[in-house]
Formats: structure tokens, C-alpha cells, sequence
């Protein structure tokens, strides 16, 4: 593995992790999270939506 696929991956993992941590953050507040954020997670937003939560 190179220098540049090593920092490739690693970039990657730091933008899922920030996606994740803010679904997170907007699901315990009560918004709707951005739709790019729930896609990077491999979640339909769509689908997203559609969940009733009380």
C-alpha cells in the first residue's frame, strides 16, 4: 500500500465517522438528518424519513 491509498482510506474513514456523528447528533435532537450524511452511511433517506419515532 502506498502513502497516497493509506491517506485515501483513512480520509474515508474520517468522513463515514462524521456522517455517523452527525445522524447521530441530529436523530437525538429531533431533526432530520442531512440526506448526503445517511447515504454515506449506505442508509436510503427516503426510507429514513418515513420511521415514526416518538
Amino acid at each position: 500500500m502506498n502513502k497516497k491509498s493509506a491517506s485515501s482510506r483513512i480520509g474515508r474513514m474520517l468522513n463515514v465517522f462524521g456522517s455517523a456523528v452527525a445522524v447521530a447528533s441530529a436523530t437525538r435532537t429531533g431533526n432530520q438528518p442531512i440526506a448526503s450524511d445517511l447515504r454515506m452511511l449506505g442508509i436510503d433517506p427516503v426510507q429514513f424519513s418515513s420511521i415514526h419515532r416518538n
